[in-house]
């Protein structure tokens, strides 16, 4: 079918409502086919990338309260202000939110995305399903209804059938969903949920879907015109999860072979038809073992991990929104759709697996990025990683011929790739892509659960090489904080005694310097021999035990940030520091924040008597809630923040009175 005058909405200039990686890759597409691009910034973002590399950019306000990514009418101006004739919205903030799309048609601006009816019709978990089933989509069987009621809830999730799944029906990212194994946990969680969805929705409403055990989650890209085309470009893989957050996705799915493509690609086609939808949009399935799916959602946009399908398709799907936005019908049959080898994405995020993926936020003090892979990202050395937004702040792209070529040069990548600074899920997504399940290609989205101990687990070996060289490391480039030639100082056979703080304990090391740019590091019993053969600002290249190797690293403010093989060291030099206060890890009843982000709760006033575990204050940080509790049992005495309030980590929040234990009978 070929485009009328009448269908075709030309536009020339894009304002992109977002931020970050997907700004940077709208722009890309936008400019190579000739269109002129506008930002949008917060004064957070003031600086950052994507508001360089845009034609012209608008500051909408401060990043909180106004949370200024989400102010239509701010955005709905700076389309005006700098000419834009078209928005596109990106991913998360507005992207799924039809008062935006109706405001920018109000406005006169092309919305590149679909129609406010059709966002509202699969923007609703309820609605969805009950449209997915009048369209003869298989669903999982569950509660939809109207009536909130608590009980009746209770009494919909016996019916259903346990374990449950509490579902927020206006939700995403895993925000306002809880898994529940059992009636007696039933209510306490169904609470937990509605005030999350509150908090994140505005909107408390929830569905029940019976859980599916073990499923895999799969989702299948389609793509439809005004004109009444509509394909499907092939399924993405994106078991790999944790808080019910993607982590790293993979097309073709190891476990879809070309019968059920071709059935679950039919299905999703014929869904985007019934309901006269137009742009790109993902149906999102659960697969259980026996081979049967069963529809969970549609996100009607872009999703983040649309680069694998690209790669396997040869299409630009960013080039395909802007040709059906502006009224062209689809470029491409489905005959036109070929496959060809595999891909595989991993989601870098600022977060600590360590301390349950809790997000950071801070200074990125070293970025370098390999160049073998594709890679998403608006960071550069020295940028500022906000507490205010989602915490993915790259996206790692491998291509190979095959599955295990693609897994291959992913691994590889992960450990060329630097960022210190700030902590990231780096070396936890390379032990995911390295554990035989994965590489089996049996992960569901049970894996990470299953499979938390080795994932989580520390090379001990690998940790001890990786102090010695740290060790080499801080003692060259003490005092002015500048790299120098190696072995400037005379040689001698009296150890200098380091102390420093690295992988979460104290370490103290002897060093020797035994010859010219030589030097035996001694920790614990055991003695490493290392030679410094370069050091420049941010690298050194050495032999250890033999074995030639380099490393980067950065150096600021008593801070050595090493990267070793893969894995980011935070070393925090101690030797003139005096020993650790007693308490101040909590002990002495000082609650402080764990991260920077914005008080959300506060559950308690002074006076209260608590116990040690008492939940006392919830923060918000990277769009996910952080319960902090009372360190020990006492009486709250001080409390320093109120609802709303910005904290920065570290920051007491509380002050608890420790009770005093009784001594124990003579």
């Amino acid at each position: 079918m070929t485009a009328t005058t009448s269908t075709l909405t030309p536009f020339r200039k894009i304002l992109i409502a977002n931020r970050g990686e997907i700004a940077l890759r709208i722009i890309r597409s936008a400019r190579a086919l000739g269109y002129r691009t506008v930002a949008v910034y917060s004064t957070a973002d003031a600086d950052a990338r994507h508001v360089r590399e845009a034609d012209q950019a608008v500051c909408i306000g401060e990043p909180l309260p106004a949370q200024s990514y989400l102010r239509i009418p701010a955005i709905v101006d700076a389309a005006k202000l700098s000419g834009a004739d078209a928005v596109h919205p990106g991913y998360g903030f507005l992207a799924e939110n039809e008062d935006f799309a109706q405001a920018c048609k109000d406005a006169g601006l092309v919305f590149i995305g679909p129609s406010a009816e059709a966002i509202i019709s699969m923007g609703n978990k309820a609605g969805a399903k009950t449209l997915m089933m009048a369209a003869g989509v298989p669903c999982i069987p569950g509660y939809q209804g109207e009536d909130q009621n608590e009980e009746r809830l209770a009494q919909e999730a016996e019916r259903v059938g346990f374990p449950v799944m509490i579902k927020a029906t206006a939700g995403g990212g895993g925000r306002g969903m809880r898994l529940v194994p059992s009636a007696k946990e039933f209510v306490e969680m169904l609470r937990s949920a509605r005030s999350e969805a509150q908090s994140a929705f505005g909107n408390p409403e929830v569905i029940l879907e019976r859980a599916i055990v073990e499923p895999r989650h799969i989702e299948i890209q389609v793509f439809a015109d005004r004109h009444g085309n509509a394909i499907h470009l092939g399924e993405r893989d994106c078991s790999v999860q944790r808080r019910h957050q993607k982590l790293i996705e993979e097309a073709p799915s190891p476990a879809v072979n070309a019968d059920l493509r071709a059935r679950m690609g039919a299905t999703a086609v014929a869904a985007v038809k019934a309901i006269r939808y137009e742009g790109a949009g993902t149906l999102e399935f659960l697969l259980d073992s026996e081979g049967n799916y069963y529809f969970m959602e549609m996100n009607t946009r872009l999703q983040v991990e649309h680069p694998v399908t690209e790669a396997i398709t040869g299409l630009d799907l960013v080039a395909l929104q802007l040709r059906v936005a502006a009224g062209e019908p689809l470029p491409i049959t489905q005959e036109d759709v070929h496959f060809k080898g595999h891909a595989i994405e991993v989601r870098l995020c600022a977060e600590d697996a360590d301390k349950g993926f809790m997000p950071q936020s801070g200074t990125m003090a070293l970025w370098h990025m390999p160049q073998h892979l594709r890679v998403e990202h608006a960071m550069r050395s020295g940028a500022q990683i906000p507490p205010y937004y989602d915490s993915m702040i790259a996206k790692m792209i491998s291509f190979g011929e095959n599955r295990e070529a693609a897994r291959r040069k992913l691994m590889s990548g992960l450990e060329d790739a630097v960022a210190l600074g700030v902590t990231t899920n780096q070396a936890f997504l390379h032990r995911c892509l390295g554990h035989a399940v994965f590489a089996e290609g049996g992960a569901t989205t049970a894996f990470i659960a299953q499979n938390q101990d080795a994932l989580l687990a520390t090379d001990s070996a690998l940790q001890a090489r990786a102090a010695a060289i740290a060790a080499v490391v801080l003692h060259e480039t003490a005092g002015d904080r500048r790299a120098r030639a190696p072995g400037r100082r005379m040689t001698h056979s009296l150890p200098i005694s380091l102390r420093f703080e690295a992988h979460g304990a104290l370490v103290t090391a002897g060093l020797v310097l035994s010859g010219q740019h030589h030097f035996d590091v001694t920790i614990g019993e055991q003695t490493f021999v290392i030679e410094l053969r370069d050091l420049t600002e941010h690298a050194a290249r050495l032999v250890c035990d033999g074995l030639l190797e380099s490393v980067a690293f950065h150096r600021a403010d008593g801070m050595l940030h090493l990267h070793y093989r893969g894995v980011p060291v935070r070393i925090e030099d101690k030797t003139r520091a005096a020993s650790a206060k007693k308490g101040e890890a909590g002990g002495d009843g000082k609650l402080r924040a764990s991260m920077n982000g914005r008080v959300v709760a506060v559950m308690a006033v002074v006076g209260d008597m608590v116990e040690a575990g008492q939940p006392m204050v919830t923060l918000e940080a990277m769009k996910m809630e952080h319960i902090h509790a009372a360190p020990v049992a006492g009486k709250v005495t001080a409390l320093h923040v109120k609802t709303g309030d910005q904290v920065a980590a570290s920051r007491i929040v509380v002050e608890i009175e420790p009770a005093v234990k009784e001594a124990a009978p003579a």
